[in-house]
């Protein structure tokens, strides 16, 4: 039985980050990935803050070779087309970070995982994990490849990056459904969408209707990812097909309707669950989860890959820190939670605001009294270090969402078609 220093179920971003870092470093990796790469994902637009990640695993040129789409801000409309606010990353006073990129998963996941193997980690695709087991001084794993023959892993450490299978919260009943963020997703490949032109081109779109928003993501010249977010229910209950259910709502809408006037499905029409959740811990006896096998958030602000390779590289400095140290972990996996929940709490707020009428009427109307705008801007694009400077600011901008919902602060908005 093959024995290594570090364990790590799934290849995706999180999963890749952690052995790159680890395997740079020297140490003996083992990744254990069910699907074979490339293949398809959804989460397509990534926050401006992966970019030191990317820089630090010494993968940036690869990408920045790829071709990917450069996105430098983001827009939000309204459905009905009577407000817009536009976020540039650039115009930010504490954002260090000013561009980001879209990217098709695919091609993004593939390359990730190709750098950590030639980084030194021993990578098996189409490895199925079926169950760890804590063994004192060690942990265990069992897997089954594509024949269905079994076999046992053992390391010093195991991180946890199974995505959405949150193979080891489940199997240690840890997961928490969030009850407010019980959502449903429709999306596809469009060419011919109308987007901006110039310094706009990359901006991803998002547009707010009343019960649901689109995204817009051009990840080519000519090709754009478009889904609908929706409240699981409402899906359910109309009792449509997802494609019938898509077409429907953006036609609903006059903004819609003006980008998706000459658009010409690229592939199938799929969807997806966005039911948030998290993990009652983060960390047990020589483990760490990392992205969504810590937690899952709903995908308005783009943050799923940016969590994961954040948490995917803390996590790898934790368990180097404790290889070095010789002992399990637990005084620095317990840092890692506390850092990794206080930045899932961070996007969870703004998550929530966005569902709200008071958030988005405020957020619609910035004013530039005490650097709100530029704070908020931070924290989108993945400021989660920016201390006491950032946090009165956010706490700030809240509370005001929470006296504009007693005593009106600005203007309000409507979801209303024009006739």
């Amino acid at each position: 039985m093959s024995v290594y220093d570090v364990l790590i179920i799934g290849g995706g971003p999180g999963g890749s980050a952690a052995a790159t870092f680890l395997a740079r470093a020297g140490k003996r990796v083992l990744v254990l990935e069910k699907e074979h790469f490339p293949r398809f994902h959804i989460g397509e637009s990534l926050l401006p803050y992966n970019q030191p990640i990317f820089e630090e695993m010494g993968v940036l040129p690869t990408l920045e070779a790829a071709g990917f789409t450069t996105k430098l801000g983001a827009q939000f409309h309204l459905g009905n087309s009577s407000k817009q606010i536009k976020l540039t990353f650039t115009n930010g006073k504490f954002t260090r970070a000013p561009k980001a990129f879209h990217v098709e998963r695919s091609k993004f996941d593939d390359i990730l995982l190709k750098h950590a193997r030639t980084s030194g980690a021993e990578v098996r695709e189409g490895w199925t994990v079926t169950k760890f087991t804590n063994e004192g001084a060690e942990v265990s794993i069992e897997a089954r490849d594509e024949n269905g023959v079994v076999e046992k892993f053992r390391g010093s450490f195991l991180i946890d990056a199974s995505g959405r299978n949150n193979l080891t919260g489940n199997q240690e009943g840890l997961k928490v459904m969030d009850p407010k963020l019980k959502k449903f997703s429709i999306f596809g490949h469009f060419e011919d969408v109308k987007m901006g032109e110039g310094s706009k081109a990359g901006d991803i779109l998002l547009i707010r209707l009343e019960h649901q928003w689109f995204w817009l993501i051009p990840l080519s010249p000519k090709k754009v990812s478009v889904g609908c977010v929706m409240d699981h229910a409402e899906f359910t209950r109309v009792k449509q097909t997802p494609a019938d259910f898509f077409n429907r709502t953006w036609q609903s809408s006059s903004e819609m309707r003006e980008r998706m006037k000459n658009a010409k499905l690229v592939g199938p029409i799929q969807s997806t669950s966005d039911f948030s959740y998290r993990n009652r811990r983060l960390f047990g006896p020589r483990l760490l989860r990392v992205g969504d096998a810590a937690g899952f958030m709903d995908p308005v602000f783009s943050s799923g890959v940016y969590i994961a390779m954040y948490s995917g590289r803390l996590a790898a400095r934790s368990v180097l820190a404790s290889l070095a140290a010789g002992d399990d972990g637990t005084r620095r996996f317990k840092s890692y939670e506390k850092t990794i929940i206080r930045a899932m709490d961070l996007y969870l707020e703004m998550i929530e605001g966005y569902y709200t009428r008071p958030f988005m009427e405020l957020f619609m109307e910035p004013r530039e009294k005490f650097r709100l705008p530029d704070a908020m801007v931070a924290i989108l694009a993945g400021e989660l270090e920016g201390g006491w400077k950032l946090d009165w600011r956010r706490r700030l901008f809240f509370w005001l969402v929470k006296i504009h919902a007693r005593r009106p602060l600005v203007p309000g908005i409507s979801f209303a078609e024009k006739s």
